[in-house]
């Protein structure tokens, strides 16, 4: 008989957690499970990539009502007497708008605002995992039924201290805590000292042959530009450290290096970032692309890739950098040894814009170091396919 397996996600836009998910559901026997996808936003350019097999779930009723305009939603409440909706989302717009929020603090406010209008799952599962830390985790915890209950973590997780005495009420409903690189779960563990027996690692899924097969499909760079291409991946967000990409950019304008640099991903602060472009006369250089549904084939045609993040729980994209045989240049984030072998498979440099622009010009211009980091990409181990099974001892 099969298990009955849910897995809940905030939404499959192009980012890390979300590839790894489709990247497990793509591994996963469905000769042995049957398996639901719960998404708070629909509509994601990874909802293509994801098995057959999968039954992704309709949207709740609030997610609908959420993406209604609001004078629209205003009239749907008084039209059905359905105040409550309306209500919670007053609340959590209003509150939202108060101040600067960190990513904890929005899926908190979010969760207090409207987990009141929030329907349950019908279902029981056997299996139901929280594929990400905030608002999946909450939902698993008072929405579902299930017989065990797994939440992912993959960003490095310093709260304060409300922060923690909030998520603490959630996490306790959990049999397991997964965290998805050694820095991940130390620092999960240096937050929530009390779960050190529950949390185990299983590294973000990455499949070589997959990555390699779809960096031969689909569009890439059309522009014909024939100097050096340069690209970063990641949500338009401070986490990923775009200002020290846009400054680093400006020192090798003004350097005189024939480049463009290339950014694939969207998020809030892209108006800001917008802006910077143009503050720093970038607009030939720094180049925002979207999110694409297979960035392959852009990460196969760069000729350096570069992350310049503040905090990583893992850093996929550097992986998929790797496995594609792209030097990289990073900064030197939590988790980045977890991966990077210091001028070996690329360079790490520290999290300031002039130490980003030195080692582009290092990468750059010194072809024995590229040559050789090239050389040590194509020989190094590739992916980790094998953590499946971690995945399949966990649920059992």
């Amino acid at each position: 008989m099969k298990k009955n397996l849910l897995f809940v996600i905030d939404s499959l836009d192009c980012a890390g957690a979300e590839k790894s998910l489709v990247t497990l559901l793509s591994l996963l026997d469905y000769s042995k499970f049957s398996v639901d996808l719960m998404l708070f936003g629909h509509g994601g350019v990874l909802e293509e990539l994801v098995p057959k097999e999968v039954n992704i779930l309709k949207p709740l009723k609030y997610t609908d009502y959420a993406s209604l305009p609001l004078a629209y939603a205003f009239k749907n409440s008084i039209t059905h007497f359905n105040l409550k909706m309306l209500s919670s989302r007053m609340k959590y717009s209003v509150r939202i708008r108060k101040r600067e929020c960190s990513n904890a603090q929005k899926a908190r406010i979010f969760w207090q605002s409207v987990s009141n209008v929030i329907e349950e799952n019908p279902k029981k599962y056997d299996i139901a995992i929280s594929y990400a830390q905030g608002v999946p985790t909450f939902y698993v915890a008072d929405k579902v039924k299930a017989k065990k209950k797994f939440a992912w973590v993959n960003v490095s997780y310093r709260l304060d201290e409300y922060e923690k005495g909030f998520q603490k009420q959630f996490y306790n409903q959990y049999n397991k805590i997964v965290a998805v690189s050694d820095s991940a779960k130390e620092i999960f563990v240096e937050t929530f000292p009390y779960y050190y027996d529950k949390v185990e690692i299983i590294y973000d899924i990455n499949n070589p042959e997959f990555i390699s097969r779809m960096s031969e499909l689909g569009e890439g760079y059309n522009d014909n530009f024939d100097g050096i291409r340069i690209l970063t991946i990641g949500r338009l967000a401070h986490q990923k450290g775009y200002d020290i990409a846009i400054d680093a950019c400006k020192k090798l304008k003004d350097k005189g290096v024939n480049f463009k640099w290339y950014a694939l991903g969207k998020g809030p602060l892209r108006e800001e970032i917008e802006k910077s472009i143009i503050d720093n006369n970038l607009s030939e250089h720094f180049i925002l692309l979207g999110v694409k549904a297979n960035p392959y084939p852009y990460i196969k045609n760069a000729d350096v890739y570069v992350q310049t993040s503040r905090f990583e729980g893992f850093g996929l994209a550097i992986a998929e950098a790797r496995m594609l045989n792209i030097p990289v240049v990073t900064t030197r984030f939590d988790a980045v040894y977890n991966q990077m072998v210091e001028r070996k498979n690329g360079l790490v440099v520290d999290m300031d814009a002039e130490a980003v622009y030195k080692g582009l010009i290092e990468i750059l211009k010194n072809k024995g170091l590229r040559r050789n980091i090239v050389k040590y990409l194509q020989e190094e181990r590739k992916g980790n396919v094998e953590e499946i099974e971690k995945f399949y001892k966990l649920i059992g």
